[in-house]
């Protein structure tokens, strides 16, 4: 029996018998000029996209859905997260996902950004952040419920477009340490939030990839209660430990990532291999796994590193052999 790369995403993500190889996701992929020679669509500034023609505009949403299949195709994805221009509405991703489905069928699992709880604030934000929750908890609440209200309206429109599978909630929870918050305090102003947002995704039919770097064994349970189809990154410069988690909660959700990014950066060849091998090793027994990087293939990453790290994976990472 063989799998196309969306039907082996989707088993992982419903957790049932594996079947060929593990299947690739990678969050982002930034490399798209160094491998196919093409500006990546997040980097891609339309300042004059109000003054295109319309044959123009129908072009560029083109040519994103087919950088997007050839990118697929050429690393042996079974996905990432579908990025648009900031200069596309709501309309362009409808229309360059159409074309996206155009040209590749179902072959290929479709995520969008979806998340719509809080995440560690950035800089200066951080001191506002924990002055609203001392000054004003409910106004914080408040909030974080009408984010989740807006997130679960856009959702229903996008059903109706036919070409999305599911969402990958990317809200950075934690450090490499600690959560932003203590699990006390995430219980408040998170987890129902998550709890909600990921139930009304489930439940127009969508499936839910829970991302957060960093240590996030303090609010395990949090992220459990919400209960998503999966969790990425496993983040092992986050003392995540991939075998254990296998351990302790495989059973109950898909686990994706834990490839150390780090060390695709700046390790060597040799510690490159082991690390790739350990999350084969560790990811891969039982099913419920979904092999990739600890973050994404980011800007500074070497395209050559990733291939051998891809390279490993076609070799080893295959169930029954």
């Amino acid at each position: 029996m063989s799998l196309t790369p969306r039907e082996a995403m989707i088993n992982a993500l419903e957790r049932r018998a594996p079947v060929g190889r593990v299947p690739h996701f990678e969050l982002q992929f930034f490399l798209t000029m160094e491998a196919l020679g093409r500006v990546h669509p997040r980097c891609r500034n339309f300042r004059q996209w109000t003054q295109m023609s319309t044959q123009e505009r129908s072009l560029h949403r083109r040519d994103v859905a087919d950088l997007h299949v050839a990118m697929y195709r050429k690393f042996g994805l079974s996905g990432t997260i579908y990025n648009t221009p900031a200069a596309f509405d709501e309309e362009d991703r409808r229309t360059s996902l159409e074309h996206f489905r155009e040209m590749s069928g179902q072959e290929f699992f479709v995520s969008m950004h979806g998340d719509a709880t809080y995440s560690v604030p950035g800089g200066k934000r951080m001191m506002e952040f924990v002055g609203r929750i001392a000054d004003d908890p409910d106004g914080v609440k408040s909030q974080a419920q009408k984010m989740v209200d807006d997130a679960l309206v856009a959702a229903a429109r996008i059903k109706e477009w036919g070409t999305v599978d599911g969402f990958c909630l990317c809200s950075d929870y934690c450090y490499n340490d600690n959560p932003f918050l203590s699990p006390a305090m995430f219980d408040d102003y998170i987890t129902p939030y998550l709890v909600q947002l990921v139930a009304g995704y489930r439940e127009m039919g969508f499936y839910t990839i829970k991302h957060t770097d960093g240590n996030i064994m303090p609010i395990l349970d949090s992220l459990m209660a919400a209960k998503p189809h999966a969790l990425h990154s496993l983040d092992p410069q986050g003392g995540i430990d991939l075998a254990e988690l296998k351990q302790r909660i495989g059973d109950q959700v898909c686990l994706v990532g834990n490839v150390n990014c780090g060390l695709l950066q700046t390790g060597t060849d040799e510690e490159i291999c082991e690390d790739v091998r350990r999350a084969l090793r560790d990811g891969m027994p039982g099913g419920g796994y979904v092999f990739g990087t600890s973050n994404c293939i980011y800007t500074g990453v070497s395209l050559e590193r990733y291939e051998m790290m891809l390279e490993i994976w076609r070799k080893e990472g295959n169930y029954g052999h």
